[in-house]
């Protein structure tokens, strides 16, 4: 499992502004640093790689990298229905954003306002600031499977999906040891998300619950 700290919903204006305009928990030294990297771009030599599976398109989209020992695996990529295919894309993008921002030291994450707004931005940088907050990040491979997208017209859509955590771990941020735990029922978790099309035809998240140990998830 994942391990973070659980952050106050009071706390949680305080933890987005400062991951959005700062930089994921980094020093000011950390963000100079990287000031002339690729936004996005792992710290470690050569050790990143795309991690985006979905389908391209002409959509002027910032690049997500995740670093070689973080693997997202999307099951269900593509239904036939282009709308709907659109959908499960920007999700797919939308989770990878945040991992990235978890797991990658860099100045920026323009991807993670690029695929998330209201309630779910703030939702998602309020969790990857409890990581920053623990002192960690985490390393595996995460399964995202049984995603389902529901059309509400032309420009709205519900996601539903669940995630298989029991092959990913917490790793410390400053030694990089990762903590190898057994998997268990906590380790699945159901997600509802509410998303919306956008001017320029992204298919953001504006809205996400979920359900920890949920046993529709199980196996």
């Amino acid at each position: 499992m994942r391990t973070r700290t659980s952050t106050a919903a009071a706390t949680a204006l305080t933890a987005a502004v400062a991951l959005l305009l700062t930089g994921c928990g980094g020093s000011d030294t950390a963000d100079k640093k990287d000031d002339d990297k690729i936004a996005g771009a792992d710290t470690g030599a050569g050790s990143a790689n795309p991690s985006a599976s979905a389908p391209a398109d002409d959509i002027d989209r910032p690049e997500i990298k995740l670093p070689a020992d973080v693997k997202n695996v999307f099951e269900g990529g593509t239904t036939g229905d282009p709308a709907k295919d659109a959908v499960l894309a920007d999700n797919e993008r939308m989770i990878n954003s945040i991992d990235e921002a978890i797991t990658v030291d860099a100045a920026k994450h323009p991807a993670l306002k690029f695929y998330s707004k209201d309630d779910a931005l703030l939702a998602a940088a309020t969790y990857v600031q409890s990581f920053y907050d623990a002192g960690t990040s985490w390393a595996g491979e995460t399964r995202y499977y049984d995603r389902e997208v529901t059309l509400d017209g032309k420009a709205s859509a519900t996601m539903t999906y669940c995630g298989d955590e029991t092959k990913s771990n917490s790793k410390d941020r400053k030694t990089k040891k990762v903590k190898q735990a057994p998997g268990s029922a906590d380790d699945y978790v159901s997600y509802n998300a509410r998303m919306k099309k956008n001017a320029t035809g992204v298919w953001q998240t504006v809205k996400v619950t979920s359900e920890r140990g949920a046993e529709k998830c199980r196996p």
